[in-house]
């Protein structure tokens, strides 16, 4: 159940309805609010204020019937740009960040400013009553003095709103083309990768490896879709109520359809009421989601500078920026105890995750982008050091290992790409990188 309210909680922040959606009931209920307590004359100190003009009815009726149009007109604008902005960047970086700007919330709660301030507005603008107007019952004439009621509360809030939407325009116009930058995109990516790391893998430890199953009877899926979520307190709970060791044979990310393994079971057999526990521990959607899924994540670096470094594209820095957030999410990794969400009672461990290394996620970053990283003499020195300073932070010999082999397959690969004194560059730089490391 945890897992399946963070999962739904991250879908919600996935979209641009959400927040519009919440800021538009806030601000409904303060207009009421506002109005009720102008009705009641809670706001006659207003009347007093020197500095506050009080406004007639006339010149609230125009002054927020302005208001609300020019905020439908900007949300409706700043949809557009988002839209424009979002095709732009899943275009020329890959379509999987399509995920990442629509987590945006600089571009969320900007459109929910706009669309609550006109919703307010609305609301208070049906309260305004003219001079030559019955009032509409008996409690209405007899809290306002003057013919007609503006209530100036609400219309210096009112104000307020409309001060802070031009202020939220002016955030994100500057927002917007700061956000489809390239470098602000890799940044955007390679810190999320890394919180993503420290929040899979807490403790710190070089010499740690995920342990090896113990299998048992078959699991199987009865669903289809990518695994977006994994409730490892659940599947704790379910297998020492039932006594039996689960081994996952699935990760957050991985694809399945019905009669594929998701998990073997040791020490029990899976009925009908363990299997539905079980499956409901393992939510299933359309899409990868980063959450969970620090390969998404790398996928993410991979694909731009694969995208960088292709015959048509031929942007090297790109990809050299890429290769160097790879680099510090490496060098994460490699001292981390990479035994992810392992649950432990007495000694006697109930829960397996599908074993993931750190030779799995060397390859599934720099294994991945080396064939194109080997075309581009520039790259390839930089992959070079970006190795070398990953390495310098890790003191495991064995992961050390995984990183001059990368190293040495790298090269490999550059002598059947490169030529000329391209080449002679690069063997230079490794021999430079094997001196480093022995």
């Amino acid at each position: 159940m945890t897992a399946q309210i963070r999962w739904l909680w991250s879908r919600l922040n996935a979209n641009y309805w959400f927040y519009p959606a919440l800021f538009s009931v806030f601000s409904a209920v303060l207009a009421f609010t506002l109005i009720w307590l102008d009705r009641n004359g809670f706001a006659d100190w207003l009347n007093t204020m020197s500095i506050i003009v009080p406004a007639r009815p006339d010149g609230a009726t125009n002054m927020l019937s302005v208001i609300a149009g020019s905020m439908i007109g900007t949300a409706a604008t700043v949809f557009s740009i988002t839209i424009a902005a979002v095709a732009y960047a899943s275009g020329n970086y890959g379509p999987r960040l399509l995920t990442n700007f629509m987590e945006d919330k600089g571009n969320q709660l900007s459109l929910a400013t706009f669309i609550a301030t006109f919703v307010y507005s609305i609301i208070v603008l049906r309260s305004v009553r003219a001079e030559d107007e019955v009032a509409a019952n008996a409690a209405d004439a007899a809290s306002t003095a003057l013919p007609g009621f503006v209530p100036q509360l609400s219309l210096l809030v009112a104000f307020a709103l409309m001060a802070i939407s031009v202020a939220v325009l002016v955030f994100f116009l500057n927002h917007i083309p700061s956000s489809i930058r390239i470098n602000t995109v890799l940044e955007g990516i390679g810190e999320r990768l890394l919180k993503q790391v420290r929040a899979e893998f807490p403790q710190r430890s070089c010499e740690a490896e995920p342990d090896e199953q113990p299998g048992g009877q078959p699991l199987r899926a009865e669903g289809t879709g990518y695994v977006q979520m994994i409730d490892f307190d659940e599947l704790g709970e379910i297998a020492e109520e039932y006594g039996c060791a689960i081994s996952l044979k699935v990760r957050t990310g991985d694809f399945v359809h019905p009669g594929v393994t998701l998990a073997e079971l040791d020490g029990g057999e899976p009925d009908e009421d363990l299997t539905d526990k079980l499956h409901s521990a393992l939510i299933l959607g359309a899409t990868r989601t980063p959450k969970q899924d620090p390969d998404f994540l790398i996928d993410e670096l991979v694909e731009i500078a694969l995208r960088a470094l292709s015959p048509g594209i031929n942007d090297p820095f790109t990809a050299i920026t890429a290769l160097h957030w790879l680099g510090a999410a490496t060098a994460e990794l490699g001292n981390r105890d990479l035994r992810k969400n392992a649950r432990q009672e007495a000694n006697e461990k109930w829960v397996y995750p599908l074993p993931d290394g750190f030779a799995h996620f060397v390859r599934r970053g720099f294994g991945a982008v080396r064939s194109a990283v080997a075309t581009s003499p520039r790259a390839s020195l930089v992959m070079f050091d970006v190795l070398a300073n990953a390495a310098s932070t890790i003191d495991e010999t064995k992961r050390i290992d995984l990183l001059r082999g990368e190293a040495a397959l790298l090269l490999e690969q550059a002598r059947t790409a490169l030529q000329g004194p391209d080449l002679q560059d690069v063997e230079d730089r490794h021999k430079a990188f094997r001196a480093r490391f022995g």
